[in-house]
């Protein structure tokens, strides 16, 4: 997976801005902050963004469950993470299959 395609798909689905070039704990820490940012300020946004990407509700308050004492910008950072790095291997898989006979196609 390229980190460039994950910084470029996180900026862009939170509006927030990123080197081109982070490394993973650095990402992980700047994309904390804005969602602690949002958290205080515009909690309705970040309710919209996590729906947006598609971050798994139950599993979200599932492991802020868990861990009651960890920093919730970090537990929902790394769903939007890993939610992503799920979406940019999907479209590698789904754009790679060009075996659908001619009349299955759209």
């Amino acid at each position: 997976m390229n980190e460039n395609e994950l910084v470029t798909l996180i900026r862009n689905d939170l509006e927030i801005e990123l080197p081109v070039k982070i490394a993973g704990e650095e990402l992980r820490s700047k994309l904390s902050a804005h969602i602690h940012h949002l958290i205080v300020h515009d909690f309705q946004k970040l309710v919209s963004v996590l729906y947006r990407i598609d971050v798994n509700e139950g599993k979200l308050k599932q492991l802020l469950k868990e861990k009651p004492g960890e920093d919730a910008g970090f537990v929902i950072a790394d769903l939007i993470i890993e939610r992503q790095i799920q979406k940019i291997k999907s479209r590698k898989e789904t754009k790679g299959n060009n075996n659908i006979p001619e009349d299955d196609k759209w």
